[in-house]
């Protein structure tokens, strides 16, 4: 029972890789090509879990998976526009101070719509219970997270390497002056980026609500796991974000395993491994940023 019991906090420690790669990957991409260190992205994972509960009310759950990911991507749009396009060739600083201003603003916008109180969010009832393998039980809705996970971690690998315009955008995080050289726009490119990268934390907001508490500091809460995930991979690396989002996950849920309190503590150790022999992550690349 015990091995049973251990590989049930492996399993879910997959999951919690997958909820931590839906918040990584999009703020991964948009320092990479951007040169942007975006503390806002967990206000868009909190404003998913938000509105998530709004559009449940008519579109039921189903309805919010595609709805909602879809307007916070929409609201990336004038979050690029008007905001971070100021700052590509400023100093890194000068947009770190002001998209943590932003997701100060965003956390104090939700306490005043939503209040402080944490809400709940309803888990669909075809998704409620547990599949059994022998002895082995797992959550049907964890299951589904997980496919949904590697559905979109999918289409993005195909979106970045099998299309032009994934080509023009890893030729611009190498080599942005030989991009810029052949006469191509950037900024369009960049606000493709930032609504996929905002739409895909709004997505991990939805899919976690029922599972999790749905509350104002939520997206400043997983900040800090998602910066250690990037990190921990590396910059400029799909896959390098993928594997430390996993191992992560793995890592915390099977040290929950042997000690509960330990759990948090182990990304950070996990972290500082890495980095001692990894300087630039596990898969990093050496990066320029766009002119």
């Amino acid at each position: 029972m015990e091995f049973i019991f251990f590989m049930e906090q492996a399993v879910n420690g997959l999951v919690l890789g997958g909820y931590y790669l839906l918040l990584a990957l999009g703020l991964s991409l948009i320092f990479s090509v951007g040169g942007i260190v975006n503390l806002a992205h967990g206000a868009f994972y909190a404003i998913g879990a938000y509105v998530s509960l709004e559009v449940m009310r008519h579109l039921g759950f189903g309805g919010s998976i595609i709805v909602t990911p879809v307007l916070v991507a929409l609201l990336g749009i004038f979050f690029e526009r008007f905001l971070l396009r100021r700052f590509y060739t400023a100093d890194p600083i000068l947009s770190l101070l002001v998209t943590f201003a932003l997701a100060m603003v965003v956390e104090q916008l939700i306490r005043m719509i939503w209040g402080a109180s944490p809400l709940p969010s309803t888990m669909p009832a075809v998704f409620k219970g547990s599949v059994a393998i022998g002895d082995f039980l797992f959550s049907k809705y964890r299951l589904f997270i997980l496919l949904v996970v590697l559905v979109v971690m999918a289409g993005i690998w195909l979106l970045l390497h099998k299309t032009p315009f994934g080509r023009v955008i890893r030729a611009g995080v190498q080599k942005p002056d030989m991009v810029a050289a052949l006469g191509i726009r950037l900024q369009p490119y960049m606000t493709a980026i930032v609504m996929l990268g905002v739409g895909t934390a709004a997505l991990g907001g939805v899919l976690f609500g029922p599972i999790a508490v749905v509350h104002p500091a939520m997206g400043t809460e997983i900040m800090t796991v998602a910066f250690v995930v990037v990190i921990i991979g590396g910059l400029g690396s799909f896959w390098g974000v993928v594997l430390a989002a996993m191992l992560v996950g793995v890592v915390r849920g099977v040290t929950i395993y042997f000690e509960s309190a330990a759990g948090e503590a182990s990304m950070y150790v996990l972290m500082f491994l890495v980095l001692m022999f990894r300087p630039r992550g596990l898969l990093g690349k050496r990066i320029e940023r766009f002119e």
